[in-house]
C-alpha cells in the first residue's frame, strides 16, 4: 500500500519577505514582487513598456505638482502577504515622505499598471488583489489593445474572489482626470500610440 504524502506550498508574509531582501537572499537587480504569500518573478519589460512609463512619469509629474507624492515602480504594503510594486502609485501627501514604512492601502489614492506581456496577469491577479484591500482607483495601461482601463469601487463576488464595480475604457484619443486631484486631465494622445486610418 502507497502512502501519498501531503505537498505543502510555503507561503511568505511581508515580514518574512522583507527579511529576506534585509539579509540580501534576493540577488541585486532581481525584479520580483510578494503576491498573496508568493515570491513572483516580475514580467520583463519591453520596447513599449519602458516607452509609456517614460511618457506617463513626464505627464504625471507636471500634472500632479505637490497634490500628492508620485511613486514609480517601489513597493506599496497590503497586509498580511503582499508587497506589489506597481508602476504607478499616487500617494497622500505625508511630511516624511514615507521614509519610516512603505506606502499601505491608505495612503493610496490610485494605483497605475503598465501591461503587454503582463495583461492577463494585470487584469486577474493583481485586481483581486487591490480590488480585496480596498484601493478604490484602479488602473491600466492595455497596450496589447492600446487604451486605458480605469476600474472603482471594489467589490467582493463571493468568499474568496474580488472585482470591481465600474470599468471604463479610455481610447488614445481621449482625456481622464486624475481622482482626488483638482483640474488634472491627462492626455492619453501623449502615451498612447495614435491609429492613423486613411
Amino acid at each position: 500500500m502507497c502512502l501519498m504524502s501531503t505537498v505543502k506550498i510555503k507561503k511568505f508574509t511581508i515580514d518574512n519577505y522583507q527579511q529576506l531582501i534585509k539579509i540580501g537572499f534576493f540577488p541585486v537587480g532581481e525584479r520580483i514582487e510578494l503576491i498573496k504569500g508568493e515570491i513572483i518573478e516580475m514580467a520583463a519589460k519591453g520596447t513599449a513598456h519602458e516607452t509609456c512609463l517614460r511618457k506617463l512619469l513626464k505627464q504625471l509629474f507636471s500634472l500632479v505638482g505637490e497634490q500628492a507624492i508620485i511613486q514609480c515602480q517601489s513597493p506599496i504594503l497590503i497586509p498580511p502577504d503582499s508587497q506589489p510594486e506597481p508602476d504607478f502609485a499616487l500617494l497622500k501627501n505625508r511630511e516624511d515622505c514615507y521614509s519610516a514604512n512603505h506606502p499601505q492601502v491608505e495612503d493610496i489614492l490610485l494605483v497605475i499598471e503598465v501591461a503587454d506581456s503582463s495583461i492577463a496577469y494585470d487584469q486577474q491577479i493583481k485586481l483581486d488583489l487591490y480590488a480585496k484591500a480596498g484601493i478604490e482607483h484602479y488602473w491600466i495601461f492595455n497596450l496589447l489593445d492600446n487604451w486605458l482601463e480605469i476600474y472603482q469601487q471594489p467589490l467582493q463576488i463571493n468568499s474568496d474572489k474580488f472585482n470591481y464595480a465600474f470599468k471604463k475604457i479610455i481610447l488614445p484619443e481621449q482625456t481622464v482626470n486624475l481622482p482626488f486631484l483638482i483640474d488634472t486631465y491627462l492626455d492619453l494622445t501623449q502615451i498612447l500610440p495614435q491609429i492613423t486610418t486613411n
